[in-house]
């Protein structure tokens, strides 16, 4: 039975209630007046159920499709205005005991090359993406008790926020790790983690194991109710996902936004992010063995539903997808990008030479340099961010929330934003780069709806070129 406050994964996230909600989208896909009526619903910017939106996305019809994305445009500003934060991942290891059969990391696999990190190599790792400009980091590892206990991990985090470089520092620390005990997302909370990230892979419970025939992530209950076990133990910033490709599209959005419903209902926060990664090509992973593709428009598509169902969630995009790809999405509902990606092990420091054999997760799309990404952001004119107040001044989870949902959270998100964008010029653009970010920012000052805080923030601004740094609202 489908109960969104239930803690039993098979009753938050429930077959039944899946099938059912597609059988009425199918029913309904052409229904102009219920679908004016979500529509209006959604104008309100208080999101809309699994059931609402799934009827969006089985609506066929041109311009009731483009309605969606202009609404999906519309409540990005509203929320986000046109502000990006970017990030990289750094993968920590690649030894992993599960048969994920869609990951290279899988157990069985013996031509990847298997690699971990020592302390000495992270700050090599971490060093090398402060000389880029990063400032935000989603660290990664394969499941492996042996290899990459939470000790480890642990300790990692801790080496990670300790180095300062120049005039970088890691100021949050995002953790993309298996599911694991109430103990140990207590630790990570403890060691100041930022958002703990976990995707679903699938939520259609037979397809998953089949998936994942081997190995502790098997277990597709102790998986999905991961999430309620990180918010016991302290974690109140989740971040869900699916990987589009493995499952029918429109099974994984439901199940996704029921995700999203649960933990509204059982924890009065939803999630931080909601990350859409496609499948791709990887080192033993061939992306045509799973025939459940989807398409760069409905991929689009399901960008534009995600932001009009759940306002107050930033999206994630990575550099799993294309620049063309990126920039169609970005508009619709896109508030988090990665830039200058490596999904290797040790990736940063030395890049793997194309006669090396592999230890990365899967082919990079978007491969330019982060101050390529940082230029043609601004050329498009949204604002790169590398803020990380929110968290760091304990505006995390229903503070956040609170904060998102009454569109105040801009009052301070846009100043930030200009400010880490005007460390990134003074400390790492291109002259063209700093040119183009130097005019954007004065433009965008303007768009500061209170004399103080704006008066305040060209304060700022001051104090960064003459040296000064981490400023925050």
């Amino acid at each position: 039975m489908y109960n969104p406050k239930s803690l039993k994964a098979e009753e938050f996230i429930s077959d039944e209630e899946i099938r059912e909600t597609l059988a009425y989208a199918d029913a309904n896909k052409e229904n102009v007046e219920l679908i004016d009526q979500i529509l209006a619903k959604a104008k309100e910017c208080k999101g809309l159920t699994h059931r609402e939106a799934s009827v969006l996305l089985a609506c066929p019809i041109p311009e009731k499709i483009q309605e969606m994305y202009d609404l999906a445009a519309e409540i990005k500003k509203e929320f986000y205005g046109n502000r990006i934060v970017l990030f990289a991942p750094l993968y920590l290891s690649n030894y992993c005991v599960n048969g994920c059969v869609y990951c290279p990391y899988h157990k069985k696999n013996q031509h990847i090359a298997r690699k971990k990190l020592t302390q000495e190599e992270i700050v090599k790792e971490v060093t090398a993406l402060q000389d880029m400009g990063h400032k935000r980091l989603a660290i990664e590892a394969g499941e492996d008790p042996l290899n990459n206990p939470i000790e480890y991990i642990l300790e990692c985090i801790k080496t990670i926020y300790s180095i300062k470089h120049k005039n970088g520092a890691i100021r949050r620390v995002n953790v993309n790790i298996a599911a694991t005990t109430v103990e140990n997302y207590r630790k990570l909370k403890e060691a100041g983690i930022g958002t703990y990230i976990l995707f679903q892979e699938t939520y259609h419970k037979e397809s998953y194991e089949k998936l994942h025939p081997t190995g502790p992530k098997h277990n597709y209950a102790y998986h999905t109710e991961a999430m309620d076990r990180a918010m016991e133990g302290g974690i109140d910033d989740v971040g869900l996902g699916v990987l589009f490709g493995l499952e029918l599209y429109r099974y994984e959005f439901a199940g996704l936004l029921m995700h999203a419903e649960h933990l509204e209902a059982v924890h009065g926060v939803g999630p931080h992010t909601i990350s859409v990664p496609r499948i791709k090509h990887a080192d033993d992973i061939d992306p045509s063995a799973f025939d459940n593709s989807i398409s760069d428009e409905i991929f689009a598509k399901i960008c534009a539903l995600i932001r009009i169902s759940v306002p107050y969630t930033g999206m994630i995009i990575s550099t799993r997808e294309s620049q063309a790809v990126r920039e169609k999405v970005l508009p619709l509902g896109v508030s988090q990008i990665s830039g200058a990606s490596r999904t290797s092990v040790g990736g940063y420091d030395k890049p793997e030479t194309e006669d090396e054999v592999t230890s990365a997760q899967f082919d990079v799309s978007d491969q330019r340099t982060l101050d390529e990404i940082v230029n043609w952001l601004m050329n498009m004119g949204d604002i790169p961010s590398f803020c990380t107040a929110c968290y760091r001044a304990g505006r995390t989870g229903d503070r956040f929330m609170s904060l998102c949902k009454s569109k105040q959270i801009s009052n301070c998100c846009h100043p930030n934003a200009l400010m880490t964008l005007m460390e990134y010029l003074q400390d790492y653009a291109s002259p063209e780069t700093k040119k183009v970010g130097l005019e954007l920012i004065q433009k965008e000052l303007e768009n500061i709806p209170s004399e103080k805080v704006k008066r305040l923030t060209e304060e700022h601004l001051a104090d960064i070129v003459n040296g000064q740094r981490d400023f925050r609202f």
